[in-house]
């Protein structure tokens, strides 16, 4: 049944002047990957209404021209069931959320122990006027990666922090575990999905490894938000990152992906002000390190 009505409009993207001609289905993946996870999910966005091309609905066989605007609209009525977990919380106002979610969950989804479903009995409602009926997710972290999350309280906040996203202004640091002996530095610009994507890194330290040579611990910084970007730069350079089952053959058992968001930087939705927020490094990263190094000592 399409709705006709939407709640309110939370993310708008305009065609690309040289983009790809391709179906809206397949556009949308992409461009609209934090809110809808799953193709199922897109293609149901669209019979729905949810995603609309210059405000009006269309077929899942629209072809998208450049310079199209595409809408997507929130007609969800009903809210998620509330999850109950442990969540840091490390900021909060009327307009937005920073947390810390944990590896080995979901931030949306089929699935009810998700982030979106723990959120909304750990976070208060805004009292502004354009408040959401329950917060959201700004932007996604694969189930294995940790680290540090946006959530929107209002609509204006939603739209806001969501151009920011699409226009690369939001500044992200990540650390990792690596296989290999990497350089000190540099840069990595390996095409994601025949995209653009650009990455830096940095080495902060590396160790001698008895199963793998080397392992390396790395500071990342995504200039470009490809879908698994971090993930795929450091496989095709050749330095895998430890406990990826996706790109790597070089699996951690019930120590999941060494992979964390551990500093974000953006601007406040309302009053502009530029905010920085930052986690320390896993415990798990430094127990890894650490074991790498008793072992490689007691067998040489």
């Amino acid at each position: 049944m399409l709705h006709l009505y939407p709640i309110f409009l939370i993310h708008e993207h305009t065609v690309d002047s040289d983009a790809e001609k391709v179906r809206i289905e397949i556009y949308c993946r992409e461009c609209f990957s934090s809110w809808l996870p799953s193709n199922k999910s897109v293609k149901k966005a669209i019979k729905t209404g949810a995603i609309r091309v210059n405000n009006e609905v269309v077929s899942t066989g629209h072809w998208i021209m450049p310079k199209e605007k595409i809408q997507l609209f929130d007609l969800e009525e009903n809210p998620p069931k509330p999850y109950d977990m442990e969540l840091e919380i490390i900021f909060e106002d009327e307009f937005l959320a920073v947390i810390v979610k944990p590896a080995g969950i979901v931030v949306s989804g089929n699935e009810y122990k998700t982030i979106q479903n723990v959120i909304v009995g750990k976070i208060s409602k805004s009292s502004e006027t354009d408040g959401l009926s329950w917060p959201r997710t700004v932007h996604r972290l694969d189930k294995g990666t940790s680290g540090l999350m946006i959530v929107a309280k209002t609509i204006k906040s939603m739209m806001h922090l969501s151009k920011q996203f699409e226009n690369n202004q939001v500044k992200k640091t990540y650390q990792a575990l690596v296989k290999g002996n990497t350089p000190d530095s540099g840069e990595w610009n390996y095409l994601v999905e025949g995209k653009k994507a650009d990455s830096s890194f940095s080495k902060i330290e590396m160790v001698k490894s008895l199963r793998n040579e080397f392992i390396s611990f790395l500071e990342l910084k995504p200039r470009t938000g490809r879908t698994h970007q971090l993930r795929i730069h450091c496989q095709k350079a050749g330095f895998p990152i430890l406990g990826d089952q996706i790109y790597s053959d070089q699996t951690k058992k019930n120590k999941g992906l060494f992979l964390s968001a551990i500093q974000i930087e953006f601007n406040h939705p309302k009053t502009a002000e530029k905010l920085s927020f930052s986690i320390n490094t896993p415990a798990k990263f430094k127990s890894q390190l650490e074991r790498e190094k008793r072992r490689w000592n007691k067998f040489n």
